[in-house]
């Protein structure tokens, strides 16, 4: 049955009339090849059934086509997709800045929220940030791989080092991810 909607263009695929193919490979509604044949006649089967004519798969040749309802099957995937989405753990980065050289007592509150990023699944960037004068940041950027490697040590069992930045960045990181 034509749907006024499928004047627009749409990125699914193509519906009723839309389907260039001079022949095509119809399966009906209840799953059943009925062979190849003109596309006006797979269309005919399509409007006495009340359903549409759908492209399931336009790169064989010749394609192929199901006689189905248009509408519930674009709900139905919409409706997965929902699904699929809801059930998807979000895996965020967490980003966490800590200077070259911080005092022990400051560095644990920071680990702590290293280890509850960690606890609830999520990937942790430790960042070290260096500012001041030359011979500051010099001394920071000598600090930072004696930093990372104690991070590194009270994080332990409960998270991997997945990877660091290049020795050329700016800004040196390490990123963290947890023990599955």
């Amino acid at each position: 049955m034509n749907n006024p909607r499928d004047n627009r263009r749409d990125a699914g695929p193509r519906v009723n009339n839309k389907i260039f193919a001079k022949s095509v490979q119809v399966i009906d509604a209840n799953g059943a090849n009925q062979g190849i044949m003109p596309t006006p006649q797979a269309l005919g089967m399509a409007m006495d059934a009340e359903m549409d004519l759908v492209e399931i798969n336009a790169t064989q040749m010749p394609p192929i086509v199901k006689i189905m309802d248009y509408g519930k099957f674009k709900y139905e995937q919409k409706k997965k997709a929902g699904e699929q989405k809801k059930n998807q753990k979000k895996n965020e980065l967490r980003e966490v800045w800590v200077k070259p050289f911080i005092e022990d007592n400051d560095l644990n509150i920071k680990m702590k929220k290293v280890m509850e990023f960690l606890a609830d699944g999520h990937k942790v960037k430790v960042a070290a940030m260096t500012k001041g004068s030359k011979l500051m940041l010099a001394r920071g950027r000598e600090a930072i791989p004696e930093l990372f490697a104690k991070i590194v040590n009270i994080v332990g069992e409960r998270g991997v080092l997945e990877s660091k930045s290049k020795p050329d960045e700016r800004t040196k990181s390490i990123i963290i991810a947890p023990v599955k």
